[in-house]
């Protein structure tokens, strides 16, 4: 988006009956937007996210492969990907709460996959619908006590090859650009950095 068609943008949002509350995309575009609001109101943004778009070119599971297994989620395992959903959410800066119909819808499809160690399950990936020849991993989640153990990509590498198998042809997540620790695993799986985005929160004013 060129810089002016995002500072159009703001006006013509601006002069609707609800504030604008913030902006989500490529980064340059949201910059843009971000700058024009700022130049706009006087009020400074507050950057919540900044992401690393990923693409998958050559899936390389992990070596040596994490202890345990992958297996698909069903129905029984319900309430722990909710909550593990939730903490997902709350350390990516999300909402900690209302993940229980995205948890259902993915698992109407068999898109979530747990990685069990021991028996017990130590790790959670999500996969979108193919659609458009495109599919989404995420989230992909391993509560504290138990990461350093490879289970996270053990998950992410089971839910990437049966995107592959379903035919997508482009597997893509989104990492958060900070966090070197799963953006350094997703590029040891075979994921290629491809775009930046980034999301802003705009203020109310006084």
């Amino acid at each position: 988006m060129p810089d002016r068609a995002a500072a159009d943008l703001l006006a013509h949002l601006a002069a609707g009956p609800q504030p604008v509350g913030g902006v989500n995309g490529t980064r340059a575009a949201a910059d843009a937007f971000t700058a024009a609001w700022q130049q706009r109101t006087g009020r400074a943004a507050r950057l919540r996210t900044h992401l690393t778009l990923y693409r998958l070119a050559e899936l390389t599971p992990p070596d040596p492969a994490p202890r345990g297994r992958a297996r698909t989620a069903t129905a029984a395992d319900r309430a722990l990907l909710v909550e593990w959903w939730g903490a997902f959410a709350r350390e990516s800066g999300g909402e900690p709460h209302g993940h229980a119909r995205s948890v259902d819808d993915r698992l109407g499809y068999g898109g979530l996959t747990l990685w069990e160690a021991g028996g017990r399950p130590a790790a959670f990936a999500g996969v979108s619908r193919t659609a458009g020849g495109m599919a989404k991993i995420g989230p992909v989640y391993t509560p504290p006590e138990l990461r350093g153990n490879g289970y996270a990509a053990g998950a992410t590498a089971a839910v990437s090859r049966g995107a592959l198998a379903s035919g997508a042809g482009q597997v893509l997540l989104f990492a958060d650009a900070a966090n070197r620790t799963s953006t350094a695993l997703y590029e040891r799986l075979g994921y290629r950095p491809v775009g930046e985005h980034r999301r802003y929160d705009f203020p109310p004013s006084p």
